[in-house]
Order: structure tokens, then C-alpha cells, then sequence
């Protein structure tokens, strides 16, 4: 580590990476490349170009790219595919993030000669295992910092103090304790700490920041139809919208009724179990259409199939292991599966709820023929389920007799 003479850092332009920015400068004696990701946080991000600038970094060495786009395209819609869910409820928001940070950092050592990469996230942490699995598969030479590994800062006192030690310009409403901690992208707003970490403590309203109480919401239900082409959404109430604006708009409506919610303890991949507390009101809505389409037009060897490799793939998104090859072969077989996924689906939305009444596709498996209660004028012969359940029931008769 003592060779490096560049890094380039994952920077909010917030607090904790701006004294990791200083501290890269004072402990390698190194020049730092700032980049900032604009992930659809609803944060104004030109602040921590300025910070960066006051902290003595190049302006040709600041990077602040909006990857909404891609981050929605081309990770958060493949996720959706699988109807990828952590342990059954938690639909990934942060862990989806990770793998596309990582790869724009390792982007960005390419283009400007940097011996090595560095993050803010802390040793108890999955985001530090996701960030530094992604950088070494996308490069296997690069080097990795871990401030939160290797400093003796314990404490957010110790922190503060370091930094007007360093000149680290530290905001007013950072010298208090936080009361949680946050992290948002176009998918989702997660917190964490403090206030959460009682298990047994409803969470506080001040808390939820994406959408309204549900007992708030409005009174009257409101319907939107959502189209999918292979798997993936593509307009909303008939308009033709790209991944992130798709997203964008889902996410109103979420706000507006109060929807994707969820209070968690789940397992991290480090060993320990935390709380928290998910708002992803799009994602929501989005997931919820998205099985309603497969509802109709997948196979049901193929839907089971898919629902039995789900738990897999998610937990490899969550552990950090985008980049893997069983994640890569995992991702073959779902897009695979989603080649006649196509058609419209119309979401009722109402007080916290997002509920499917109505589907419909070109690509339709279903048959009212088949299914009516009425004169099906042949199409499905009855007598034939005599054999089909003797036949099933044989190894069952088999073993009542042998048993009894």
C-alpha cells in the first residue's frame, strides 16, 4: 500500500468520505480522484464537486456521472426479472447499487492511472464486501483501501475532531449524533442504526422519507396499467418511458399511497443480524406487476423452476457476487425464461397496497376454454383425470398397504 500514488474514491462529498478524502491525502500521501455517482439519490450532487475542489482535488480528477439509466437497465430490471427477493421480503435496493459503483470506480483507475480504489463503508458492513468483491473481479491487481479498516477513528467524536484537526469543513447539523443512518438510490431509501436497532421499537414516523403513512394516503383508489416487453417494464398507462423515467413515475405513485414499506431483521453476510427499515415504493409496484404478467404467460415448470433458483440468486446479490459466474449463468436461464413475457397488467393502489386486477398478453397461456365452470364443447375431456390420479396415487396405495 505504500507504493500508491493515486485512488480513486467512492465520494458523497458527505462527512464520513470527506474525512476519508483528507485521510488518503495525510496517511498515503497520494492523489485522490473523486467520483460521485448521481444513482437517482434526490440529492443536488454539483455540492460535492465544490467540496472536492476545497479539499485540494483536480477538477480533471472529479467525477460526478449519472448512471440512473444504466443502474436501471441494466441491474435493477435484470434483478427484477428473477423477482428477486433477500430472505422474502427485502428487494435488494442497496445491494444492487454496489456492483455499478464498483465497476465505474474500476472505470475510472483505467482511465486515470490509478494504483488503487477506496470506499467509506464500514468492517461490520455487506457494502464493503459487494464493493471490494465487484473491484476484484472487474480487476484482479487492484488494490483496495478500507479507511473504516484501518484508521483508530471509533467513534463519530473522534471522527469530527479529526476532521477540524485537518481543515474537513464539518456542516452544523453533522456535530449532533445522527439519529439513523441513510442510504438512497432511484430504488430504494434504507436506514439503519441508532433509533432502529431495538428490534422491538416501531419505527418512527420521522423516519420515512419515500412515501406517506398509508393510513394517510388517499381515501380513493387509483389504477395505472403498467406494459412489459420480455420481462421488462416499458410504458406506463400506455406512455412509452425509458428504465429510469419507468421508475421515476412508479415511484410517485408509491409515494402517493404509501406503498413498499418494510421493517427487517435480516441476516448479514458478515455474521450478524441487523434491522432495518426499506422504503422502495416503485420497486414495489414494479414487482408486484411484474409476477402478475409471468402470472399469464409463463410455463408452470418454468415459474416453479424460477421460484425454487430465486432464494440463490438473491442471496448472491446481496453477499456481492454480481459478477460471478454462477450469478451469470443464474441471469441465462431467467432472461431465457422471460422471452414471451410480454403484455399489460393493471395495479389497483391503494393504502399501502399494490394489487393486480387484471393482466392480459399476446403471449397468453391461459385458457377460459379449458377453465369454464360451463360447457367447454370438448376441449378438455374429464374422465381423463381417472387415470392421471391412479396413476399418481399408486406409490401412495404402495405404501399404505406396506404399512399397515
Amino acid at each position: 500500500m505504500s507504493e500508491i500514488k493515486r485512488v480513486v474514491l467512492a465520494y458523497s462529498g458527505g462527512l464520513d468520505t470527506s474525512v476519508i478524502l483528507k485521510w488518503l491525502q495525510v496517511t498515503y500521501n497520494c492523489e485522490v480522484v473523486t467520483f460521485t455517482a448521481d444513482l437517482g439519490q434526490g440529492e443536488e450532487l454539483e455540492p460535492a464537486r465544490a467540496k472536492a475542489e476545497l479539499l485540494g482535488i483536480k477538477p480533471e480528477h472529479i467525477y460526478i456521472d449519472d448512471l440512473r439509466e444504466e443502474f436501471v437497465r441494466d441491474f435493477v430490471f435484470p434483478m427484477m426479472r428473477a423477482n428477486a427477493r433477500y430472505e422474502g421480503d427485502y428487494l435488494l435496493g442497496t445491494s444492487i447499487a454496489r456492483p455499478l459503483i464498483s465497476k465505474r470506480l474500476i472505470e475510472i483507475a483505467k482511465e486515470t492511472g490509478a494504483d488503487a480504489v477506496s470506499h467509506g463503508a464500514t468492517g461490520k458492513g455487506n457494502d464493503q464486501v459487494r464493493f471490494e468483491l465487484s473491484a476484484y473481479a472487474l480487476d484482479p491487481s487492484i488494490k483496495v483501501i478500507a479507511p473504516w479498516r484501518e484508521w483508530d477513528l471509533a467513534s463519530r467524536t473522534a471522527l469530527i475532531a479529526w476532521a477540524e484537526a485537518h481543515q474537513v469543513p464539518v456542516p452544523k447539523d453533522k456535530r449532533g449524533e445522527s439519529p439513523f443512518s441513510t442510504d438512497a438510490n432511484l430504488l430504494h431509501t434504507s436506514s439503519e442504526g441508532k433509533v432502529l436497532e431495538d428490534p422491538w421499537a416501531e419505527v418512527p414516523d420521522y423516519v420515512y422519507s419515500r412515501t406517506v403513512n398509508p393510513e394517510d394516503a388517499p381515501d380513493e383508489p387509483e389504477y395505472i396499467t403498467i406494459d412489459f416487453d420480455k420481462g421488462d417494464g416499458t410504458a406506463i398507462n400506455g406512455v412509452a418511458m425509458s428504465p429510469a423515467t419507468l421508475l421515476t413515475t412508479l415511484n410517485e405513485y408509491g409515494r402517493k399511497h404509501g406503498i413498499g414499506r418494510l421493517d427487517l431483521v435480516e441476516n448479514r453476510f458478515v455474521g450478524m443480524k441487523s434491522r432495518g427499515m426499506y422504503e422502495t415504493p416503485g420497486g414495489t409496484i414494479y414487482a408486484v406487476a411484474h409476477r402478475g404478467i409471468e402470472s399469464i404467460t409463463l410455463d408452470r415448470g418454468a415459474a416453479h423452476l424460477k421460484d425454487e433458483l430465486m432464494p440463490k440468486y438473491a442471496e448472491l446479490i446481496y453477499n456481492g457476487f454480481w459478477f460471478s459466474p454462477e450469478r451469470e449463468m443464474l441471469q441465462a436461464a431467467i432472461d431465457h425464461s422471460q422471452a414471451r413475457v410480454n403484455g399489460t397488467v393493471r395495479l389497483k393502489l391503494y393504502k399501502g397496497q399494490a394489487l393486480v386486477v387484471g393482466r392480459k398478453s399476446p403471449d397468453s397461456l391461459y385458457s377460459e376454454r379449458h377453465v369454464t365452470f360451463e360447457d367447454d364443447a370438448g376441449a378438455y375431456d374429464q374422465k381423463d383425470a381417472a387415470g392421471f390420479i391412479k396413476l399418481n396415487a399408486l406409490r401412495l396405495r404402495l405404501l399404505a398397504q406396506r404399512d399397515r
